[in-house]
């Protein structure tokens, strides 16, 4: 019989996995992998444009694979690399008119797949598990 913390990590891994592939199939219409519409959330998301490094250590990805799939985007008119103002050996990603179009049908249908999958979540257990989670995340992942 698995323990609470067995079940724990085997639910917060399947549930991640699941609503990242259930997010997939929504998006599939615009054509681009599952890497290149996080790095496209994630990137209008920031509030400064991302290194590459930073990008690919917040869609969880090595920097090579990040740099394949920001050589895609950038070749795709989504997304261009500019050198940083304080040290040349950094690229600084930001998205272009296209990619922020892209960004609203992600944004737009992420809403939809969000309200969906928690349409019948019952909001006082939502926000309990929504805490812990984010305190969860903040002890593992290493500070500014």
């Amino acid at each position: 019989m698995p323990t609470i913390e067995e079940r724990f990590s085997a639910a917060l891994h399947g549930s991640a996995r699941a609503w990242r592939l259930a997010l997939d199939r929504r998006l599939r219409h615009l054509g681009i992998s599952q890497s290149s519409w996080m790095a496209i959330a994630i990137t209008a998301k920031e509030p400064a444009p991302p290194s590459q490094t930073r990008l690919a250590t917040r869609v969880g990805v090595e920097d090579p694979t990040m740099v394949a799939t920001i050589d895609r985007l950038v070749k795709a008119g989504y997304m261009v690399r500019t050198p940083s103002a304080t040290d040349r050996r950094v690229k600084l990603l930001s998205l272009t008119e296209s990619g922020m179009q892209v960004y609203r049908s992600v944004k737009q249908e992420a809403d939809a797949v969000r309200g969906e999958l928690l349409s019948r979540a019952d909001p006082a257990v939502l926000a309990v598990v929504t805490a812990f989670l984010e305190q969860l995340q903040s002890d593992i992942e290493p500070g500014p």
